[in-house]
């Protein structure tokens, strides 16, 4: 059964040490733009940023309930793919607001422009955009 895409949105949650400091470091690698921000009586922050049309939340790791960040697993196992116009321009902004380029942006053989980076938080991210229509565009 196949459910179209406005029905299904899919949102990533990262889990992070530091979700204020996450904030600012998302806006200004990114642009991201935060819809909404709550905080818990204990002074945990769980916000909603979005990156164009991508949303995505951010929230302070909470272990006593499953919520790990990568910096106390020693690790993730996503990548978050973010297409932009110019993947070049925003990894380069992203290095430069302190992620560590983990692969160049090069032509991919899977018909992507494509490089990543680790955030300053653990987190990986895919950042390019297609070459031309590909039947492999998903890959990555």
């Amino acid at each position: 059964m196949s459910i179209p895409a406005p029905d299904l949105p899919i949102r990533p949650m990262l889990s992070l040490r530091n979700a204020a400091r996450a904030i600012e470091w998302y806006q200004r690698a990114f642009g991201a733009r935060e819809t909404s921000r709550h905080t818990s009586p204990d002074g945990k922050i769980g916000a909603f940023l979005a990156i164009g049309d991508l949303e995505f939340g951010v929230v302070d790791e909470t272990p006593e309930v499953g919520n790990f960040s990568p910096e106390t697993l020693g690790g993730t196992t996503v990548r978050i793919r973010l297409d932009v116009p110019d993947p070049d321009a925003m990894a380069l902004r992203s290095v430069e607001a302190g992620a560590e380029l983990l692969f160049p942006v090069e032509d991919q053989p899977y018909g992507m422009r494509q490089g990543r980076i680790r955030d300053p938080f653990g987190h990986h991210w895919l950042i390019g955009r297609p070459l031309e229509e590909s039947p492999a565009r998903g890959a990555g």
